[in-house]
C-alpha cells in the first residue's frame, strides 16, 4: 500500500489484503515500464484526466478500465456551465468536441432519457426556449428551466449541453491515442513499491461477473458480451498483470475498487463503500402505445411545449417552495415514444429484490400515497415490465452527514467526533477524483461536472509536480492532494447537501446562492491560485 501522509485524515492502516484474489490468478511477468501517471477508470472523467495531463505535456499516462469493451451503456446527463468551464480549460479541444456532440432534446440524433437535474426558479427565458417545466398537479407551472445553451450562456459566462454518458465517453476516449486506453484490465490490488518510488496496480482480466448495485442503467439491449460497464467480478483462474506508476488518480467510480481497496482494513472502512441517500428512482425507458385519449390528457394537462416535465406535490407558499419527496419526470423521445422516471424516498430494502411487475405496483403505490392525479398512474399502470428498472442512489459524503444546515460553503465545520469525519482523498501516491470520491444522487446534475473540475485541479497541480520534478519527493505529492482537496471539498460539501435537500430551488434567493457558489466561478483565477 502507498504511504500514508500527515493530515488530519491519516490511515492507522494501509495494507491492503486480496489473498483470495490473488490465489485464484497466475501472475503473468509484471511490466518494467513506470508510468507517470496511470487513471484507473475510463468514464468521461477519468479520460478527461488524461487528456488534461497530456494537454499539460505529461504524455506518459495510461487508462485503464475494467469493462471488457466500450459499448453503449449509461444515462443521460447535462453539462453545466460549471463543468463545461472545467472541461474548456483542460483542453479546448475537448470542450468543443463534446459541445458539438451535445445536441440536445430536440435534436432527433441523441436521446437524454434520464435527466435528473431539477428546474430553477428564475426569470423565464424566451418563449422561444424549449423548457423543462416543473408542474403541480393541475399543470400549473411552478418553475421551469431553458434547455438552451445559449440562455444559460447569457445567465453565467458558459451554456449547458446535454449528452448521454456513452457519447460523452466515446468523443473523450476518441481524443487519447488508441494504445494509452486498455480495456480489460480490472484493478484488484494496489502495492506501495517506496524502493522504486511508485505503486504497483495488479490487474485481472476476463474474469465472470456477478451484478454490481452501483452500476449505470444498460440500455435494455442484448449483448454478444454479458458483462455490464461497471461490475463487480470474480475471479477465475487467469493470468494478472501488474502496472506501475509514479501517481493513481482513481476515477473507477462510486463502487471504486481504489477506494475500498484504501479503506476497508483501516479505520475508516466504514467509508470504504458507499452509502445509501434515502433516494431511489423506479423507471420506465419507454412506452410505446398510449392511447389516445390518455395522450391527449399528458399533452394538454403537463406537456404542452415542453420535451420534459417533472410534476411534483411540492407545496408554494409566497415566494418558496416546500419540496416533498416523490417527483415523476416524464420525457417524450424524438421518435414519439413517452418515458418517465420517478424520484422517490424509500427504504432500501423495499427495492431489493422487486420483479419488474412489483416495481409497477410500488410506483403506484407511492403516487396514490402522494395523491397523484389518474392520467400519471395510468401511464404507470401500462408500463411493459420488461421495460422497468430501479436504481437506489448512493452516496459518499464529503463532510459529517449530520451537518445538513450549511447555507455556504465556507461554513462547513469539521470540528467532529474523528469517526465521523470521512477519510482523505488521497492516500501517498493516489488520488480519488469524481464520484470515488464524492459520488452522490443526480438531482442537481453535478456529478460529472463536479467529476471535471476535480480533473482539472488534479491535472493542475500534477503537471506542477512534474514541472518541479517532484515525482520522487512524497512530501510534495502528499501537499499537491491535500491542496486539492481542501479546495474541492468544502463546494463538494454543499452541493451534496443541496443535492439532498434539493434545497435551491425553494426560493428566489437560494438559488441565486447556489447558482453563484456553483456556476459562476473564475477558473481562470482558480487555477492561478494553484500555481
Amino acid at each position: 500500500m502507498p504511504e500514508t501522509k500527515s493530515s488530519p485524515h491519516t490511515h492507522t492502516n494501509t495494507s491492503t489484503k486480496v489473498d483470495t484474489l490473488a490465489a485464484s490468478v497466475v501472475s503473468s511477468s509484471a511490466s518494467q515500464e513506470i508510468y507517470d501517471v496511470v487513471v484507473i477508470g475510463a468514464g468521461p472523467i477519468g479520460l478527461a484526466t488524461a487528456i488534461g495531463l497530456r494537454k499539460r505535456g505529461i504524455e506518459n499516462v495510461l487508462v485503464v478500465d475494467q469493462t471488457r469493451a466500450f459499448r453503449e451503456v449509461g444515462q443521460g446527463l447535462d453539462l453545466l456551465p460549471n463543468g463545461l468551464q472545467a472541461l474548456k480549460h483542460l483542453d479546448p479541444n475537448a470542450y468543443e468536441e463534446v459541445k458539438k456532440i451535445g445536441l440536445g432534446f430536440l435534436n432527433s440524433k441523441q436521446s437524454n432519457d434520464q435527466k435528473t437535474v431539477e428546474p430553477t426558479i428564475g426569470q423565464q427565458p424566451a418563449k422561444t426556449s424549449p423548457q423543462w417545466a416543473y408542474k403541480d398537479f393541475q399543470g400549473q407551472i411552478i418553475q421551469s428551466i431553458s434547455l438552451s445553451f445559449d440562455d444559460w450562456f447569457k445567465d453565467y459566462g458558459e451554456g449547458r449541453v446535454s449528452i448521454s454518458w456513452y457519447n460523452l465517453q466515446t468523443t473523450l476516449r476518441q481524443l487519447l491515442p488508441q494504445d494509452r486506453v486498455k480495456a480489460n484490465h480490472r484493478c484488484i490490488n494496489v502495492v506501495n513499491e517506496p524502493e522504486k518510488g511508485c505503486v504497483r496496480i495488479d490487474c485481472v482480466a476476463n474474469t465472470g461477473i456477478e451484478v454490481n448495485p452501483y452500476a449505470y442503467w444498460t440500455d435494455g439491449q442484448k449483448h454478444n458480451d454479458t458483462q455490464p460497464q461497471n461490475s463487480d467480478i470474480a475471479p477465475q483462474e487467469l493470468a494478472t498483470k501488474s502496472i506501475r506508476a509514479k501517481l493513481i488518480v482513481a476515477a473507477d467510480g462510486i463502487n471504486s475498487t481504489v477506494r475500498r481497496l484504501l479503506y476497508t482494513e483501516t479505520q475508516y472502512h466504514n467509508f470504504a463503500r458507499p452509502e445509501y441517500s434515502g433516494f431511489a428512482a423506479i423507471f420506465c425507458r419507454e412506452i410505446a402505445e398510449v392511447a389516445k385519449e390518455l395522450w391527449t390528457k399528458l399533452e394538454e394537462d403537463f406537456f404542452q411545449d415542453s420535451p420534459i416535465v417533472t410534476i411534483t406535490n411540492d407545496e408554494i407558499s409566497g415566494n418558496s417552495v416546500c419540496i416533498n419527496n416523490i417527483s415523476i419526470i416524464l420525457f417524450r423521445r424524438p421518435t414519439g415514444e413517452l418515458g418517465y422516471i420517478i424520484h422517490l424516498a424509500l427504504p432500501l430494502d423495499s427495492l431489493q429484490g422487486k420483479s419488474e411487475s412489483s416495481l409497477i405496483d410500488l410506483a403506484l403505490q407511492e403516487l396514490e400515497k402522494a395523491g397523484f392525479p389518474d392520467a400519471l398512474k395510468q401511464l404507470v399502470r401500462i408500463s411493459p415490465p420488461a421495460k422497468m428498472q430501479q436504481r437506489p442512489y448512493y452516496i459518499h459524503h464529503a463532510t459529517i452527514s449530520d451537518s445538513l444546515q450549511v447555507s455556504n460553503p465556507t461554513d462547513l465545520n469539521t470540528e467532529a467526533d474523528p469517526a465521523k469525519i470521512p477519510p482523505a482523498w488521497s492516500v501517498g501516491r493516489i488520488v480519488l477524483v469524481g464520484d470515488a470520491a464524492h459520488g452522490m444522487p443526480p438531482f442537481m446534475a453535478q456529478g460529472a461536472n463536479q467529476g471535471f473540475e476535480d480533473a482539472l485541479v488534479v491535472t493542475t497541480l500534477i503537471a506542477k509536480i512534474a514541472q518541479e520534478n517532484n515525482w520522487d519527493d512524497p512530501q510534495a505529492i502528499a501537499k499537491a492532494f491535500e491542496k486539492y482537496e481542501c479546495l474541492r471539498r468544502p463546494l463538494i460539501g454543499y452541493v451534496q447537501q443541496a443535492t439532498l435537500k434539493r434545497s435551491p430551488h425553494s426560493s428566489d434567493k437560494e438559488w441565486q446562492e447556489y447558482a453563484q457558489h456553483v456556476y459562476c466561478r473564475n477558473f481562470a483565477q482558480l487555477i492561478e491560485g494553484l500555481l
